[in-house]
């Protein structure tokens, strides 16, 4: 348990990763606030997040917000609402993720996928920022953690417009391995930006997770009899719980999987990619770049 009263928010956390991380901290004596899109499975988090809460040494509140990532409007008012209502964020978790159509455009104008999974998330973090750098104590940082995965391996993304719709992206599986590079290379950047502020960027694959997400994915149907291979949502938050809470996680630009090191593809990791995309992505999201700031 923290000496002293950590706050986390955990985006994507009404199901899968994000409310087993949810629950694993809250009984640990963390303050969680949890972000999700549907009324009814964040409601039902809540609820089980609060019971794990008060499994712990500290019974703590369960804070909750519903915001719908494929509408960026709906990401700034959500970064009003926390920066109001919160004074202080040890730990903010990018988790939120989906697996769309490729023809799916979002209100933005944005494929729907890149969006949720990235756009979002780079909106959100840069808008709570200002409150993770004030939460930042010394000798401990506070932190970025984003969920990744292996399909950032098969992912093309153009790095100079990230979330436009292109003829690349005819498959759901290229978008969403374009988007997972996007997270890769967002962590390398926020690393290399944000550590001297006390802000610590780090990324995690969770390995294959039994989620409603995954079920949607051949490769989980074949790789489902094998429970070695195919984890339970508790176990495959582990990393990103110890992400939250460890010391010797605090590696600035860091990807993990089954808390140690792991090795993203060239693509995912190179610091001129990763600084193009941070530069895309703020016009995309309608963010000033730091020479306009």
């Amino acid at each position: 348990m923290p000496d002293v009263t950590r706050t986390v928010v955990i985006t994507g956390a009404s199901s899968g990763i994000g409310l087993a991380g949810a629950e694993a901290l809250a009984a640990a004596g963390y303050e969680v606030a949890l972000v999700g899109r549907h009324p009814g499975r964040l409601a039902r988090a809540v609820a089980r997040v609060t019971r794990a809460a008060g499994r712990g040494v500290r019974t703590t509140p369960v804070r909750a917000y519903r915001a719908d990532f494929a509408v960026l409007d709906d990401v700034r008012r959500l970064g009003d609402r926390i920066n109001a209502e919160i004074e202080s964020i040890d730990v903010l978790v990018n988790n939120a993720g989906m697996l769309a159509p490729w023809t799916q455009r979002t209100v933005d104008g944005h494929d729907v996928t890149l969006q949720v999974n990235h756009l979002a998330g780079f909106l959100l973090s840069h808008l709570l920022l200002d409150t993770l750098r004030h939460s930042a104590r010394s000798g401990e940082p506070a932190r970025v953690i984003t969920t990744g995965s292996l399909a950032e391996a098969w992912g093309w993304l153009d790095v100079d417009r990230p979330a436009a719709p292109q003829w690349r992206y005819r498959s759901r599986w290229l978008a969403y391995g374009a988007s997972k590079q996007a997270n890769a290379l967002f962590t390398v950047e926020a690393g290399r930006r944000w550590a001297s502020d006390g802000v610590v960027a780090t990324c995690f694959f969770p390995g294959l997770v039994q989620t409603r997400f995954a079920r949607s994915s051949l490769l989980f149907t074949m790789a489902r009899p094998l429970p070695l291979v195919v984890q339970p949502p508790a176990v495959a938050a582990d990393t990103l719980v110890w992400l939250a809470t460890a010391t010797e996680a605090l590696v600035p630009g860091g990807y993990f999987a089954f808390r140690q090191p792991f090795v993203a593809t060239p693509r995912a990791t190179s610091p001129d990619r990763a600084a193009r995309l941070w530069r895309a992505s703020l016009a995309a999201v309608g963010l000033p770049s730091p020479s306009e700031a």
